[in-house]
Order: C-alpha cells, then sequence, then structure tokens
C-alpha cells in the first residue's frame, strides 16, 4: 500500500483533473447549443436544396450537367472532415478509421486517392499514409459559408476539369449530444433522381432562363452541402467533448473515491502500529 504522502498528492491530482474535466464540460455544453442551433435551422434547408438540386440535374442533358456527369471512376477526391483539438472521444477516430477503410477500398481496385482534409486532427495523422492536396483546419477559428465555400469551389472546379472523377466527404453527422454517426456522402457527380421522383424532374419550368438557374444554383447548392456536413460535424464535435468531459469527471470522482479510501486505511493502520509501539513500550519498561 502507498504511503499517506503519496496517497495526498494523488488525491490532489485527481481532485485537479476532475475541475479541469468539468470546466471543460460546461464549455462544451454553452458551446453545444449554438452549435446546435445552427445545425438545426440549416438542415432542413441543405436537405430541400439537395432534393431540387438532384431534380434539376435530371431534366438537363449530359452536355449541359458538368457536376452531374458520370465517368469511370479513376482518381477520387475525399474530405474528411474532424476537429483541430482532441478529448472528445472517439470522434475524431471514427472518421479516420471510416477514411482509411474506404481509401484502401479505393486504391486495392486501382483507384487513385487524394485527400483534401478538415481538421487538425485528421490531417496530422492521415498526411502519413495518404496524399493531402491541400488542408482547411483553420475553418473552425472562423466557421462561416465563405470560407467553407472555398473548398466547395477546389473540389468543384476540379472535377469539371477532370482531375478527380468523384468527390465524397466524411463526417460525423449530429444525432443527439451522445450520438454522433459517421457518415459517408458523395458530393460529385450529383446523384441522379431515381423511382417515382424521376418523372416529376422534368416538370420545372424555368425562370429566368435555365442556363442561369444551373450556373447559379448548383454551384450554391453543393456549396451549402459541403456547409451542412461542417456544421454537422461541428455540433458533433461539441457533443462528443461534453460526453467525453462528463464520463471523465464521473471516473475522477470515483476514483477519488477509492483513494480516500486507501488514504483512509493506511491512516488508520499507522495509528495502530503507534499505539502498539507505545503498548509494546510500556510493557517493557515495566517488565
Amino acid at each position: 500500500m502507498a504511503n499517506l504522502k503519496e496517497l495526498r498528492n494523488r488525491i490532489q491530482s485527481v481532485g485537479s483533473t476532475m475541475q479541469i474535466t468539468s470546466a471543460m464540460k460546461m464549455v462544451s455544453a454553452a458551446k453545444l447549443k449554438k452549435a446546435q442551433d445552427a445545425i438545426t435551422q440549416m438542415r432542413p434547408y441543405a436537405e430541400k436544396l439537395t432534393e431540387l438540386l438532384s431534380g434539376l440535374n435530371a431534366s438537363l442533358d449530359q452536355s449541359e450537367s458538368v457536376y452531374g456527369q458520370q465517368r469511370d471512376v479513376k482518381r477520387v477526391l475525399l474530405i474528411p472532415v474532424t476537429s483541430n483539438r482532441g478529448l472528445c472521444g472517439a470522434f475524431n477516430a471514427n472518421i479516420i478509421r471510416l477514411t482509411r477503410r474506404e481509401a484502401s477500398a479505393y486504391q486495392e481496385n486501382g483507384v487513385e486517392v487524394t485527400l483534401v482534409t478538415i481538421g487538425k486532427k485528421g490531417n496530422d495523422l492521415l498526411r502519413k499514409t495518404f496524399t493531402v492536396a491541400a488542408d482547411h483546419s483553420a475553418i473552425f477559428n472562423d466557421l462561416t459559408f465563405d470560407n467553407v465555400a472555398e473548398v466547395a469551389e477546389y473540389a468543384m472546379q476540379s472535377f469539371a476539369d477532370g482531375t478527380y472523377d468523384k468527390v465524397q466527404v466524411l463526417y460525423n453527422h449530429f444525432k443527439n449530444a451522445g450520438a454522433q454517426m459517421p457518415l459517408l456522402e458523395t458530393m460529385l457527380p450529383i446523384a441522379p433522381v431515381e423511382g417515382n421522383d424521376a418523372s416529376a424532374s422534368s416538370e420545372y419550368i424555368f425562370e429566368p432562363e435555365k442556363e442561369e438557374i444551373v450556373a447559379d444554383l448548383i454551384p450554391k447548392s453543393l456549396k451549402t452541402q459541403l456547409f451542412k456536413a461542417v456544421l454537422d460535424s461541428n455540433a458533433s464535435e461539441h457533443g462528443a467533448r461534453m460526453t467525453a468531459m462528463h464520463k471523465a469527471t464521473d471516473n475522477a470522482k470515483e476514483l477519488s473515491r477509492l483513494l480516500k479510501l486507501d488514504y483512509n486505511k493506511a491512516r488508520q493502520a499507522a495509528i495502530t502500529n503507534e499505539i502498539l509501539e507505545i503498548v509494546g513500550g510500556a510493557a517493557a519498561l515495566e517488565g
């Protein structure tokens, strides 16, 4: 059993850690509220815009739809979205694992894989194994539509000029504070409308001209799709960190309780030994 001084030091250390994790939990909870409101308000608009985008793309000829061209996949661009900081449980590990699995599967089929990372944690680990064309970790320092749009513009331009045949986004979908689901979404080419929706896609009436609609709406829709993914990931990060810090605080409390129990046992044992030494000394004097 450790001596009293060592136990006191460990109790103080655990107490300090518990204060830190508790403070981080409260900070993440405050940030989560703002991030959750942002993605909750954004999601219906983004989903409806994506639905409209698919229908509009289906109504265009192949020559008119630059972003809907289905080509043989020889080069793929993956955009994994992670965080700049850790201490958020398996949040980053899930996306990194998903990215590695998908990239390896492409490479086994002879497809060239390139990454554009959003988030320092993903960039630091993935660049050791795969080619990273650019890192946009600074986006989370000022999370705005315009900053995310720069990444989308690079992806759209690279797809349009044939640099990549497919663009996919990997991110954590925010369900609630305690649940985040890793998702893989294809950004380009635009997915065609399937089933009964395909017939409705030809009923669009264009005002103004179709060319003007295509030139404005499709790029805006793709940028919105990526922005929604980054907002989703941002809310998921704060939810994952809040949950992780809550569990860490609970673990610290339990560890502190056990250490205090050991401390009290050690203190009682030391007092008992001192009493025995005094009794033994007194008996020796009497003898």
